[in-house]
């Protein structure tokens, strides 16, 4: 059976392609670079394929003077991805304000948002029910939201992430 999925889906690649554009935001040395890295197999990419869904991905500076652009570059996009540092428990504060600053702007709403709290290869990372807790996750009612633990280091949970994503592009429905 998975032979044959995976040949119907190459074979449908052929013909049906799918694209989608993203935008990573988060704090400075969450692991956003880190995150088109291992999505895109160590090329230093903006432009992945996988499957019959191509992804751009908009990876945007987390430093305080280029926060201000993050909303440009969110609108139409078909997934706001946020990725935070799991391990720097004193960054957490100032990325949960970033996030809900973003969120609360008028042309970026209704757009589902996955946060990837990213390396969880270091012992200090929090677990992902700490991490929803202190970004206020479940307070966030106007989109769909979902969270992953990932490793851009180790490759953990990278694949789960691609799967949610190709999901989630706008013509896949």
């Amino acid at each position: 059976m998975g032979l044959w999925y995976s040949f119907l889906n190459w074979f449908r690649s052929l013909f049906f392609k799918q694209e989608m554009e993203l935008s990573l935001v988060g704090l400075q040395n969450a692991g956003k670079t880190s995150l088109v890295n291992a999505i895109a197999v160590g090329f230093n990419m903006r432009k992945v394929t996988k499957g019959n869904v191509t992804m751009k991905l908009w990876d945007l500076g987390g430093q305080r003077r280029f926060r201000s652009m993050w909303e440009r570059y969110c609108r139409g996009v078909s997934v706001i991805l946020y990725v935070v540092d799991a391990a720097d428990r004193d960054s957490i504060p100032i990325s949960r304000t970033e996030l809900h600053d973003l969120l609360m702007k008028p042309s970026i709403s209704e757009i589902p948002l996955l946060v990837l709290g990213n390396k969880i290869d270091k012992s200090e990372a929090l677990s992902k029910q700490a991490l929803v807790d202190q970004l206020g996750l479940e307070t966030i009612k106007d989109r769909e939201v979902c969270c992953y633990m990932i490793s851009c280091k180790d490759s953990i949970n990278i694949d789960v992430v691609i799967d949610w994503l190709i999901k989630h592009s706008k013509t896949a429905k």
